[in-house]
């Protein structure tokens, strides 16, 4: 038995991985291999992917894995890990997706100056086809390896490591700004006098449309709201109080504090 994948650990964000890994077909379950401390987290991994998964480490199946990935937390032991990758299995690309733990970091950890080391900002859409990853490639990491596995989950956007943090408080965190916009768009919808169900079904439609719009027709937003916003007429009166009100301030202000829980989560 051949060993594709092998991943430390199996919580919602590796799940969500293989999930989307596995119905791309970049690898097949008898190939993948996960371990994860939780028992009932193996159980539920083996019995709904038809994966290898242990609590404890598989030696021989980490020594042959040609991708390792590190899904652990920052604060659990990445660094154990990336030294038993280091003396286990030097010949893997190692694929990294541990939140503000750096190339230089895991390096370091490591003490393997040729360890092949890439960092993954895994977006959180990947059961719906869309949204982006931020990739970095250390000197000695292959992409030509990496990229099917990358891209199997989203698309792929490689960028400099200094753009990390920046990209998973704006990019990754991105879709909770949606959220939070759609859930105060519908109750404005039932404030106003329509149903909830009615509330949801427009705002759904109307975020759609204007995504596809933006897509489109390559226009500036503010040249869309020109075209929605007639003199004297409904859209310029509300785009008054949006522009009275802390509403792009507050957008800002999370991005900002996710940027910044991001390198405090890495400690550097």
């Amino acid at each position: 038995m051949t060993t594709a994948l092998y991943s430390f650990g199996g919580g919602q964000m590796v799940t969500a991985i293989l999930r989307a890994a596995l119905k791309k077909h970049a690898f097949q379950p008898t190939d993948v291999f996960v371990n994860d401390i939780s028992p009932d987290r193996v159980t539920y991994l083996r019995e709904t992917f038809a994966i290898g998964s242990d609590s404890k480490i598989d030696q021989k199946r980490l020594a042959e894995a040609a991708i390792i990935l590190l899904g652990v937390r920052p604060q659990d032991d990445w660094v154990g890990l990336i030294q038993t990758i280091a003396q286990t299995n030097t010949h893997a690309q190692v694929v990294s997706i541990i939140a503000g733990v750096t190339l230089d970091q895991l390096k370091a950890a490591s003490n393997v100056s040729n360890l092949a080391v890439t960092r993954v900002i895994p977006n959180t859409l990947t059961d719906t086809g869309f949204g982006y990853s931020g990739v970095t490639l250390s000197a000695h990491a292959d992409q030509a390896q990496v990229e099917p596995f990358v891209k199997s989950f989203g698309k792929v956007d490689y960028i400099p490591e200094t753009q990390i943090d920046s990209y998973t408080g704006y990019g990754v965190a991105g879709p909770n700004y949606i959220y939070n916009f759609f859930i105060a768009l519908t109750n404005a919808g039932v404030l106003g006098g329509l149903s909830r169900k009615q509330a949801n079904a427009i705002a759904l439609e109307n975020l759609q449309g204007a995504a596809r719009m933006l897509e489109l027709t390559g226009k500036h937003p503010a040249e869309l709201l020109d075209i929605n916003n007639s003199a004297g007429g409904v859209g310029i009166a509300a785009q008054h109080e949006l522009d009275a009100s802390d509403f792009a301030a507050g957008i800002q202000n999370a991005v900002l504090a996710a940027i910044k829980r991001t390198t405090e989560l890495g400690g550097h």
